[in-house]
């Protein structure tokens, strides 16, 4: 669909605004606030441990523009005075310290929190309500060219942590309309939004299905066979239920063993991570988010090409994998490597990425939460799994590829769907709060009620 353009702009001697259009005005963001206030965050330790209804809102509850304030920090109800950091109706929050996809990140609080504190990663600004709409200036400051401005002034001690100062939100320029126009653009916005926002939940909600019916496929490959016509048997093993009568169900200890071989001397420096839904990648290639590889990688155990490594706290979350590489990873990681003469490499791999597996062994683990209880090799050594013959699990892998390849297409084909409407919803965003489209007709007016 096209819109409208403008019948007039003027140059805006921004360069990352360009031709705006010839009525509205090109101010510093400062000229739209009241105020621009950083967060805080206290040392709770030092205080009672008496909790009271305060809580410091964490920055991963502003994230790419949604604001999410069910997590947050408790505080002590002795502290006091508390400053003014509470968050109300209209707020705009800024994300100051956060990785460089997030940092900037902007959201509008829809009511009061008055409970809720900023913690000291977040900016609160106060519009000026007679001069600046809130949810105006939050879609002017998530712009591309408004990105773009933010990641140039953002300075930090790491590639992946960056920080901004004040200045480089209150110094930024932006195109500025009479405030009744910018409340219609923020409803033509809103509107269309919403129906972008509906195609793509439910292309998120075919790609979840069809995740579900790619696993639901291999689960019943690797633990029932091909062949629904074959007389089955009680397997007896509480997971597993009934499989093929001529199949064998043996321990995990005789389809793969342990390795718990250290890197002495530290002669391998190919420290490999394992990440969750992922799998087993060079460490390189992960970043530095999670934990630190770490500087002495003598005491790490050594990877082989087809070992299962698994991280024994994460793996009910999945974490886990199949590795390509040699190399060394974490002590406290499972390494099992698949005995041949018994299982292929990836049947065996199959068998431990089932999920009822999974939550069957994260039931015999220590921890808190159930799906991050640790697990070990004497957890795993003794369930029982099943073993088809040689013949027919290399049958059942030919198998499993071939409907796994069609699945992965079409979550492809609906994951770029989503990507695209995203792009979509930017763009348009974009191009209202810059002048590219001049929306005063295409906002609905309310209906006149007849006397």
């Amino acid at each position: 669909m096209s819109f409208p353009r403008y019948p007039a702009y003027k140059h805006s001697r921004i360069e990352q605004l360009g031709d705006v259009p010839e009525h509205w005005e090109v101010v510093p963001v400062k000229r739209c606030l009241k105020s621009i206030t950083q967060g805080w965050s206290p040392q709770c330790e030092n205080y009672p441990a008496d909790v009271g209804q305060w809580g410091v809102l964490k920055v991963g509850c502003v994230n790419g523009g949604s604001f999410d304030p069910s997590e947050n920090k408790a505080l002590p109800s002795a502290l006091e005075p508390l400053p003014d950091l509470s968050i109300r109706r209209g707020d705009v929050l800024v994300s100051r310290a956060n990785t460089r996809e997030l940092v900037g990140s902007v959201a509008v609080a829809k009511r009061d929190y008055e409970w809720l504190m900023l913690c000291d990663k977040l900016y609160r600004l106060r519009v000026d309500e007679q001069r600046c709409d809130a949810a105006f200036l939050a879609n002017s400051l998530s712009t591309p060219a408004a990105r773009g401005v933010i990641e140039a002034a953002a300075s930090g001690a790491s590639s992946s942590m960056l920080n901004i100062g004040q200045a480089a939100i209150t110094g930024m320029f932006i195109a500025v309309p009479p405030l009744k126009e910018q409340q219609a653009l923020v409803a033509f916005v809103q509107n269309e939004a919403a129906k972008i926002d509906a195609l793509a939940e439910e292309q998120r909600c075919l790609i979840e299905l069809l995740k579900e019916k790619r696993q639901a496929v291999i689960s019943q490959a690797v633990t029932k066979g091909l062949n629904p016509n074959v007389p089955m048997k009680d397997s007896e093993v509480e997971w597993l239920g009934k499989v093929p009568a001529h199949w064998r169900v043996l321990p995990c200890r005789a389809i793969v063993t342990e390795q718990t071989a250290k890197n002495e001397g530290a002669k391998c420096q190919d420290y490999l991570s394992v990440m969750a839904n992922v799998g087993v990648i060079p460490y390189a290639e992960k970043g530095d988010v999670g934990n630190k590889a770490p500087e002495d990688l003598s005491k790490c155990k050594l990877v082989a090409a087809g070992d299962i490594v698994i991280n024994s706290m994460n793996y009910g979350i999945g974490s886990f994998g199949l590795s390509p590489l040699d190399g060394v990873c974490s002590p406290v990681y499972v390494i099992l490597r698949p005995n041949n003469a018994i299982v292929e490499t990836r049947f065996a791999f199959r068998l431990f990425a089932h999920r009822v597996f999974q939550t069957y062994a994260q039931s015999f683990g220590n921890g808190i939460l159930a799906h991050r209880a640790a697990i070990g090799w004497d957890t795993l050594k003794a369930i029982g799994v099943p073993v088809p013959p040689a013949e027919e699990q290399v049958a059942i892998l030919q198998a499993v590829d071939s409907q796994t390849e069609k699945f992965d297409s079409l979550i492809a084909v609906a994951e770029s769907g989503v990507a695209l409407l995203k792009e979509r919803r930017s763009a348009l965003i974009s191009a209202a709060v810059t002048g590219m489209i001049d929306v005063r007709g295409l906002v609905p007016q309310p209906e006149a009620v007849a006397a």
